[in-house]
């Protein structure tokens, strides 16, 4: 769940990085807490949840390993935080593990990177909806039956939000978050009090049922111990957040540095505190969750509806108080939506960095009409649609994708920041400075050696279970990057080359392609006169022969003078004998221009387009081809085109045209 801030784009165009603005929102406006802390703490509301759920599969006896797994991932955690906690003071311009890996690594680690955080960016956004429409379907029966279709309306709406260009607020940023936080404070905090002084008996709906594994026989050994990591394995997506902070640093106030570290010592102790918390009362409560509820769990009834963790303690928690339980719900399900919202603000302006660095189409560094890369949000929306709907909104089946991009960048940037402390003690002779360098090398060095080590666990227990696919998308994105940074050096050195000479043509020769002696004929016939070339005439091919009579004898009636030619068609096709002509006229003057007109139709529909020029489209596709050749079109308005022409009128010419090819 990281984002990529302005500052890459400056590594990437060869500038410096410093503070800067997006778009037209000055960054050091924002506020920057609750814009990160959604990411991370969105992560909490499921990361206890995945980690019930994968230690379920080996029965009851591995529920006592709940704790320790928690407690593992909360020691992770407090390592990873105190890594970066060197990255952003080392790197405070928000360029994140993009500008880490690259400056330290190289361009392959850096695009490496980059395709781990797209890759991210769009699992961001699948698994992030598919929880909130999990937790709102554990309030609401009728999403819980339609959790796709809730999902996909979700993402719609989102996108449709970000390509309007809402700015980012601090009302619509803090009330979430600090709502979230207070929410969970309030469900761990009276649930525990309930239990442990008050004494009361609180089960979680679930606590009556019997837990079995799904074939019946209980695990143990090496079974048991490859459980227990992949639990271990899930309950670090509650990690995924904290990069975010690195990426954000220019939005806090200065010390930039020094208070975007404070934020995630602040961010790691809440995290930590609600993971533990939920884990605790979960136990306390006796929640079970199930992989397959319907076969796991005896006892419950046939048409067992099983709620989302949170869902189970507040239920309890808040009994007598049932306003609080649809409160949490929401509350919950917003911070996840706002989490998702994040990526779509992080992925396009991570793509925009990457194609004017030459690694993606240039049409995603283009922003649209609102000032937002209007195509990078769409590209992102379709790829976390497609991911919902393949996978049923299941955040069971999306959270063994997610977290190999997240890790990936961890280890890569730790990695850089060990290179990068090494080269500072080559030149750093002052003892105390010394210090403090190796000392951040070797906090970097502990941060790498573990989060390598997560990411071995990781590809080791979900790698069948559907990490591959990450994987696979990982490669494939960079390789895909890889061609298209070739292929755009390439045609720049072609368009380079110096030691072609500028030769001009000795004559041109204009034809006039005709069907019917109508209106957008003669005014294509005007002007190839008006450019007054050397040789000029007009061209129709006979497929009607009773029809090419006519033309004929219509032109002339009409005593043009431009000589009419009429071509033969054997096969009744129209392209081929038009591009055998054009060859032949460039074979018996090769120093010649020949200058193709072709009358096309303008219309302000677009079904009116599939009705008219598709001949003249699939004409100008050949010719293109053609060296000597220009394809000139002459536009003919139809009336259904007026509206559309004050309508092109009135809006703003930045996002109609991108600019031309660098």
């Amino acid at each position: 769940m990281s984002k990529v801030s302005v500052g890459t784009k400056r590594l990437l165009l060869g500038r410096p990085f410093r503070s800067d603005t997006t778009g037209d929102t000055p960054l050091r406006k924002r506020i920057a807490l609750p814009v990160f802390a959604s990411d991370a703490l969105s992560s909490v509301a499921y990361a206890p949840e995945e980690i019930f759920l994968i230690l379920s599969l080996a029965g009851l006896s591995a529920l006592a390993f709940t704790p320790w797994v928690g407690l593992a991932v909360a020691g992770v955690m407090v390592v990873v935080i105190a890594c970066y906690r060197q990255n952003v003071r080392a790197y405070p311009s928000g360029g994140g593990d993009y500008e880490v890996a690259t400056v330290n690594l190289g361009p392959n680690a850096g695009l490496g990177v980059g395709a781990a955080l797209l890759i991210d960016y769009v699992l961001t956004v699948a698994v992030s909806i598919s929880a909130a429409a999990a937790n709102i379907g554990s309030a609401i029966p009728f999403v819980y039956s339609n959790e796709v279709v809730f999902a996909v309306i979700a993402i719609v709406l989102l996108t449709a939000i970000n390509l309007r260009g809402i700015r980012e607020s601090r009302a619509m940023f803090a009330i979430p978050v600090y709502a979230f936080m207070a929410a969970m404070a309030a469900l761990v905090v009276w649930g525990l009090f309930q239990v442990d002084v008050l004494g009361r008996e609180l089960r979680a709906e679930s606590a009556d049922f019997e837990l079995v594994t799904p074939d019946g026989v209980a695990v143990t050994g090496l079974a048991l111990a490859f459980v227990v990591a992949k639990s271990f394995a899930s309950g670090c997506a509650a990690l995924t957040g904290v990069e975010a902070i690195h990426n954000g640093v220019p939005a806090f106030r200065s010390p930039r540095a020094r208070n975007a570290a404070t934020t995630l010592v602040m961010l790691g102790v809440v995290s930590i505190s609600f993971l533990l918390g939920l884990i605790v009362l979960a136990n306390q409560l006796g929640v079970q969750i199930a992989e397959d509820p319907t076969a796991q769990l005896i006892g419950a009834p046939e048409d067992y509806q099983q709620k989302t963790m949170i869902a189970q303690l507040a239920d309890p928690v808040f009994a007598g108080v049932p306003l609080a339980f649809y409160v949490i719900m929401t509350i919950t399900a917003l911070i996840l939506v706002l989490a998702a919202n994040t990526a779509f603000n992080g992925f396009p302006v991570l793509a925009s960095v990457l194609a004017r660095d030459k690694y993606l189409p240039r049409q995603l560094a283009t922003r649209g009409d609102r000032l937002a890369f209007s195509n990078g949000i769409v590209l992102l929306a379709v790829a976390a649609i497609v991911l919902v709907v393949a996978f049923d909104a299941q955040v069971t089946v999306l959270i063994q994708l997610y977290i190999v991009g997240v890790f990936v960048a961890f280890s890569l940037s730790q990695l850089g920041m060990v290179r990068h402390w090494t080269r500072r003690l080559e030149s750093e002779q002052i003892p105390a400075v010394r210090r403090r360098v190796q000392r951040a090398r070797a906090i970097n060095a502990v941060g790498f050696v573990l989060t390598s080590g997560v990411l071995v666990i990781v590809m080791g227990t979900k790698f069948f279970a559907g990490a591959y696919i990450a994987v696979l998308a990982m490669l494939a994105v960079f390789g895909v990057m890889k061609l298209i940074h070739r292929h755009y050096e390439s045609v720049a050195r072609e368009l380079e080359d110096s030691s072609w000479e500028v030769v001009l043509p000795s004559r041109t020769h204009c034809v006039v392609l005709v069907s019917k002696l109508h209106l957008p004929t003669l005014r294509a016939l005007a002007y190839a006169r008006a450019t007054r070339p050397d040789t000029i005439e007009a061209l129709t091919v006979n497929i009607e022969t009773a029809e090419t009579r006519v033309l004929v004898r219509e032109w002339e009636k009409r005593r043009i003078t431009v000589p009419l030619k009429v071509v033969e068609s054997p096969y009744r096709e129209i392209n081929r004998p038009v591009v055998d002509y054009v060859k032949r006229l460039r074979d018996q003057s090769p120093r010649d221009v020949v200058i193709v007109y072709i009358p096309e139709y303008v219309v302000g529909h677009w079904w009116e387009q599939l009705l008219h020029n598709q001949s003249a489209l699939r004409l100008k596709s050949r010719l293109l081809y053609e060296r000597g050749v220009m394809v000139t079109s002459v536009p003919w308005q139809l009336s259904s085109s007026d509206g559309r022409a004050e309508q092109a009128r009135d809006e703003p010419i930045i996002g109609r045209w991108g600019g031309p090819e660098d």
